[in-house]
């Protein structure tokens, strides 16, 4: 059994609609949630803001908190969330954004100002920004040049996302930015941390850059699971495997482990490809289990079944990592566990 008595707290870490995802399906299972969200997005209304005003962007905070209300049709949700028209110079902006901005601007403090919008809307939990200061994302991508050798550095959560060429690696500007000390105690006293699904460069791996985010998690002794996302996104992750973006986590933080991949049985053929995953996982000394969490016919989570399958998970024993075990099926002992030495398999 489970080291709680009852509802485990959960930490759920990530950005926009993948964060939104995860959130409305431990809702389902918790009232004990923290949402830590990244905050480099540069585009639109939370680009405008940021510029203008020096805030933290709000977007993706505010998505967080409408995930997590009380009443997701209530009048209050569907204001915060409603996106003024027209041509003027509130046109494209939210109303959550501009009501955080303006908090953010009399409290004198972000974090201050998402606990008020969290009182107003009610919600279940708290979210957090993964660090107080707004950040930069920067990227190498290759085939934007005649030699495909050759990356470029492109700047920006925007750019990244939509650029045609394949990112190899992404660093956060600066380079070694403060955590929030919520968050980081949020995810020290967790029983569950649960990485992803989202845009995996600008709203997934970001969190694992923050030195003392990454400590946190390293650390932490609650459950952790990172859920994959169901399809390759254009532009960031466009010709992705479910392999690779195992890899290129693990590229990104080689110390940073986790206890289970979730990932939705439509989206990896039974057979060889998911012996590749379940290799992948191994780099971060994991054990991965196959679940339908999708909403038919989309590149959704459906919330209620990935409640189902996170609630599966954390409630059975730790996985003891003899060998590669996928979905019960042991897959011998050719990959040892990463406690005795982990293959290394190579990243491009």
């Amino acid at each position: 059994m489970s080291g709680w008595e009852s509802e485990p707290s959960i930490v759920a870490l990530g950005g926009g609609h993948g964060l939104y995802a995860t959130l409305t399906a431990v809702r389902r299972l918790t009232r004990k949630i923290c949402a830590v969200v990244t905050v480099a997005d540069d585009g639109g209304s939370s680009g405008r803001l940021r510029a203008e005003l020096g805030v933290l962007p709000p977007g993706d905070l505010r998505m967080a908190l409408a995930a997590l209300a009380a009443d997701s049709d209530g009048v209050w949700t569907r204001t915060v969330q409603h996106r003024f028209g027209g041509t003027g110079a509130l046109a494209g902006h939210s109303v959550g954004n501009l009501i955080l901005a303006g908090l953010t601007e009399v409290l004198g403090d972000p974090v201050a100002a998402l606990d008020e919008v969290a009182k107003l809307l009610r919600i279940t939990g708290r979210v957090l920004p993964m660090s107080p200061i707004a950040l930069d994302i920067e990227a190498d991508v290759a085939g934007l040049e005649a030699d495909p050798r050759v990356s470029r550095c492109i700047r920006g959560q925007v750019a990244i996302a939509t650029t045609p060429g394949k990112v190899r690696r992404v660093r956060l500007i600066p380079s070694d930015p403060p955590a929030g000390q919520e968050a980081t105690s949020a995810i020290e006293h967790a029983d569950v941390v649960v990485l992803g699904p989202g845009s995996w460069f600008t709203s997934v791996i970001p969190h694992v850059l923050v030195p003392e985010l990454r400590e946190a998690l390293v650390y932490t002794r609650a459950r952790k699971v990172l859920v994959l996302n169901l399809a390759a996104e254009p532009g960031e992750t466009a010709g992705f495997s479910a392999e690779r973006h195992l890899h290129v986590l693990s590229q990104h933080a080689p110390d940073f482990a986790v206890d289970e991949v979730l990932v939705d049985s439509g989206s990896v053929p039974e057979g060889r490809e998911r012996e590749h995953v379940a290799r992948a996982a191994e780099q971060l000394r994991a054990r991965v289990t196959f679940s339908d969490v999708a909403e038919a016919g989309t590149d959704r989570h459906h919330p209620g079944k990935l409640a189902a399958a996170l609630d599966q998970l954390i409630r059975q024993p730790r996985p003891q990592m003899a060998g590669l075990r996928v979905e019960g099926r042991h897959m011998g002992q050719d990959v040892r566990s990463g406690l005795g030495g982990k293959e290394r398999v190579s990243w491009r």
